[in-house]
């Protein structure tokens, strides 16, 4: 009888229940009554605390086009997991623990950045770990494409499509707020994909004098409204050349998010009407668009057939059109960026949208 365990940890995304279908329809097809799937509640907390269930086939039907995910999930830090509380509990030790008390022949963890320093940490420590790359930033490395990303690209681009008609008629400029610290990706598909004026990601600092210019010459040319499309993590040009401690402090007295920081020196700069639209979490949920759902099943199938084969210690990523192992130790701890010379930047400004730099 085989034991596998199936954990969603981090922020939800579209496309979880999807993947989780995937590996249990794919692993029942496979073993038949010889398999027992076991939900960890909340991500790593279940594991740590031991709140699991087993489940049934039934558990796994009519969940393809559900958001969310159906075992509950939590943010984790990983730079916690070896730091023992004020509660006395030795994380890792813990999660081992579950691990045998259950007598999982692997665990599969659905989960972005942070989560697969995790998972990397839990297969150093012996345990049998497969992983799925979950998140609306696509920024993990090892995979091309990452579940949740179009499907938050449709809801991103959806918000700026609805603006245009609002920003037109009143002769309003629109700055958008989507999310992304780090990686800019999701911005700047949106931006292209809703034909934003401005795009701005955190891999280009900006400077408000390239923006305003691009409204001014819009303006000169009878076009009165704009939209800029803003990455939650976006960096000014002199926020760039800040240390890290004084970026974080300069971001902690910030009274707004960046988006009306921007909006602000705008409106300030050109005396145009500018209003600020943040779409935050909505981004995230709702049903996956069909891309997810077929990518997310490709994957968790994937991850069935690497238990088969007794693969372990692997995330299962999208390479070109091909699902692939990509061992854990090359993906944990790694951050994919948008490159300077991305061929969608290149596309971009080929059209006229400024990165303000």
């Amino acid at each position: 009888m085989k034991k596998i365990g199936l954990l969603t940890s981090g922020g939800d995304c579209q496309g979880l229940n999807p993947a989780i279908r995937g590996v249990a329809k794919a692993l029942y097809d496979s073993f038949g009554k010889d398999v027992k799937l076991y939900g960890i509640r909340d991500g790593y907390r279940g594991l740590i605390e031991g709140d699991y269930d087993a489940m049934k086939k039934s558990d796994f039907s009519g969940i393809l086009t559900m958001g969310g995910t159906i075992l509950g999930t939590s943010r984790q830090p990983f730079k916690e997991m070896n730091v023992v509380g004020d509660d006395g509990v030795d994380k890792v030790k813990a999660m081992k623990e579950t691990y045998k008390d259950i007598g999982l022949d692997c665990l599969i963890i659905l989960g972005g950045n942070g989560t697969h320093k995790t998972a990397n940490l839990l297969s150093e420590e012996g345990l049998n770990i497969i992983t799925l790359p979950k998140t609306i930033d696509n920024d993990l490395w090892g995979t091309d494409m990452t579940f949740g990303f179009y499907s938050a690209l449709e809801v991103a681009t959806d918000v700026i499509d609805r603006l245009h008609t609002t920003a037109t008629s009143h002769g309003r400029i629109f700055v958008v707020e989507i999310m992304g610290h780090k990686a800019g990706w999701l911005t700047l598909y949106a931006g292209v994909a809703g034909g934003a004026d401005v795009v701005l990601i955190p891999e280009i600092p900006y400077s408000i004098k390239k923006i305003t210019d691009v409204i001014d010459a819009r303006t000169k040319e009878g076009k009165l409204f704009s939209i800029i499309a803003v990455a939650e993590g976006a960096v000014s040009l002199e926020e760039s050349k800040l240390s890290k401690k004084d970026f974080k402090a300069r971001r902690a007295e910030m009274k707004h998010s960046i988006a009306y920081s921007v909006a602000e020196e705008i409106e300030k700069a050109t005396g145009h009407e500018t209003r600020v639209a943040v779409p935050g979490h909505i981004q995230r949920g709702g049903s996956p668009s069909p891309y997810d759902r077929v990518l997310s099943t490709r994957l968790g199938a994937k991850a069935a057939e690497l238990i088969r084969n007794e693969q372990f210690g692997y995330m299962v990523g999208l390479s070109g059109n091909e699902v692939v192992p990509v061992p854990l130790s090359q993906v944990a701890g790694k951050l994919k960026t948008v490159p300077l010379n991305n061929e969608v930047i290149q596309c971009a400004r080929s059209i006229g949208v400024s990165f303000g730099d």
